[in-house]
């Protein structure tokens, strides 16, 4: 109920902000309304799929985490998506449908525009998939996560709305340093036919360098793993 009531305050406030003029840096309501719906859509995914690592800090320092190490699996499998958030699932019908219905009525919007929104998200994921993971090795190197992972949602939150609308160099940030535009942004821009070709190339790329990192990171925290939190 609590995110429901979250997603209709944030839904709302857009509304006011972009029905006050008939565009804001260049976007119409409708418009800043699938990014909002885009944001929901990566972020509910994220969650969904990763709400195991909110509860890894226990593990470490109660040393449980000797026993994920020593099963025959990867111990992502357990600390990574071995949570999976049903209720979260459940919110996530709403927001294709909503997501669905606006994108009809955009005109711009074509079969390769629609493609290559779906392949961005799919970079977008990845982003996400890196976040954690780096969040996971931070955990085993410092015994904490919550504070980790709350940095990582308030920064994420700066992609529900168009990162055209913040001033340099907080844009440029916020887009290529931190990747929160390429995570929340470059797919719905993409959709609107707005994405230059070499900005699919960018985001790609940093996403790939971002998942090779976090693992490296990952694997420098494993070999710094004393058990019990030591």
């Amino acid at each position: 109920m609590g995110k429901i009531i979250r997603f209709a305050f944030f839904f709302f406030l857009i509304y006011l902000i972009f029905s006050k003029t008939q565009l804001v840096r260049g976007y119409s309501l409708p418009q800043a309304i699938i990014f909002y719906l885009t944001f929901n859509l990566v972020d509910t995914v994220s969650q969904i799929m990763f709400r195991e690592v909110y509860r890894f800090r226990y593990q470490v320092i109660s040393g449980s985490f000797d026993l994920t190490l020593t099963k025959p699996i990867h111990p992502f499998i357990k600390i990574l998506i071995g949570g999976v958030d049903f209720l979260d699932l459940i919110l996530l019908i709403p927001y294709i449908i909503l997501l669905i219905v606006f994108i009809s009525h955009i005109p711009v919007i074509t079969a390769k525009s629609i493609a290559g929104y779906f392949l961005l998200l799919i970079g977008s994921f990845m982003i996400a998939t890196a976040f954690h993971i780096i969040v996971l090795a931070l955990g085993i190197l410092t015994t904490q996560v919550d504070h980790t992972i709350m940095i990582y949602r308030d920064l994420t939150s700066l992609g529900r709305f168009p990162m055209a609308i913040y001033h340099e160099p907080i844009r440029s940030i916020f887009t290529f340093i931190l990747p929160v535009g390429i995570m929340m942004s470059f797919p719905t821009e993409a959709l609107f036919n707005l994405l230059r070709p070499l900005y699919f190339l960018l985001a790609f790329l940093i996403s790939f360098c971002l998942l090779f990192i976090s693992l490296r990171l990952w694997n420098f925290a494993l070999k710094k793993y004393q058990s019990y939190g030591g």
